[in-house]
């Protein structure tokens, strides 16, 4: 009986794997056939990449994802960073109404907030573009840095702060020399988030956005509706470059870590 359900546990863990990597790797073995079928592999070919880099849309949604991306996550972090830290400080009904309105537009529907950036921009007669995605993203990133960096703040001690003044340190060394360095795997942990978050979004993207610029998503969209194989080529340079981002996020610590610990043990030995 004990072997049955283990079994059966494994096959159902295997089927739930293939429902979501599947249509990965189907992906990335048709974005190099040659042919434009996505159904039938008839050859091995890299035009697809070739006429993706040629592509004069594709490059400039790459380059409009990215610089988003990066320029959201650099000011969310920031700005969702100093804002825990603040709250940390704060009374307790002050940072209790702040946290609850910050949990707002992560419950909130994508679609609902993409609405209401639109009217606001429009009843302010701002024309979407760069700036307009820009805001948004920022607006929808910062509530996930502050909820990634907030449960370390509870873990600190309240004194170090003070601690540091008391030692001949400015507030702002205080900051940036006790506080921020106790801080830093949340704080890339929300960054991480932020730009996972800027990098992926659709919906309020097409709301905010203006005619003249375009993310991978939109683009994508506008294109799937006819067979473009180029689609494949570029979700499979997305995948590579993830997968390879997150090996090094998660390795890199795991080998300062082994070394640490090799280096403690040879003390120990001594």
């Amino acid at each position: 009986m004990k072997k049955l359900k283990k079994i059966l546990s494994n096959s159902f863990l295997w089927l739930v794997m293939l429902f979501f990597y599947l249509p990965i790797f189907y992906v990335i073995l048709f974005s190099f056939n040659e042919s434009k079928s996505l159904t039938k592999f008839s050859g091995f070919s890299l035009q697809w990449y070739q006429k993706m880099f040629e592509s004069r849309s594709v490059r400039e949604a790459i380059y409009y994802t990215l610089i988003i991306a990066v320029l959201a996550t650099i000011i969310s972090t920031i700005v969702g960073t100093l804002t825990a830290i603040g709250l940390s400080k704060s009374n307790k009904v002050l940072k209790a109404v702040v946290l609850q309105i910050n949990d707002i537009p992560m419950m909130n529907p994508d679609i609902v907030t993409a609405i209401g950036f639109m009217l606001l921009f429009s009843s302010l007669g701002v024309q979407k573009g760069f700036a307009t995605i820009l805001l948004a993203h920022v607006s929808f990133c910062i509530p996930y840095v502050i909820l990634t960096v907030m449960p370390r703040l509870r873990q600190l001690d309240d004194n170090l702060a003070e601690a540091a003044l008391d030692l001949g340190a400015t507030p702002f060394q205080a900051l940036t020399k006790v506080i921020i360095p106790q801080l830093r795997g949340s704080i890339l942990s929300g960054a991480l988030i932020a730009f996972t978050m800027s990098f992926d979004d659709f919906v309020i993207s097409f709301f905010t956005s203006g005619p003249k610029v375009s993310n991978i998503a939109i683009y994508v969209y506008s294109a799937i509706k006819r067979i473009n194989p180029t689609i494949n080529a570029l979700s499979t340079i997305i995948v590579v470059i993830v997968t390879i981002t997150l090996t090094i996020v998660n390795v890199v610590p795991l080998i300062k870590e082994k070394k640490k610990r090799g280096i403690s043990d040879e003390k120990v030995s001594a």
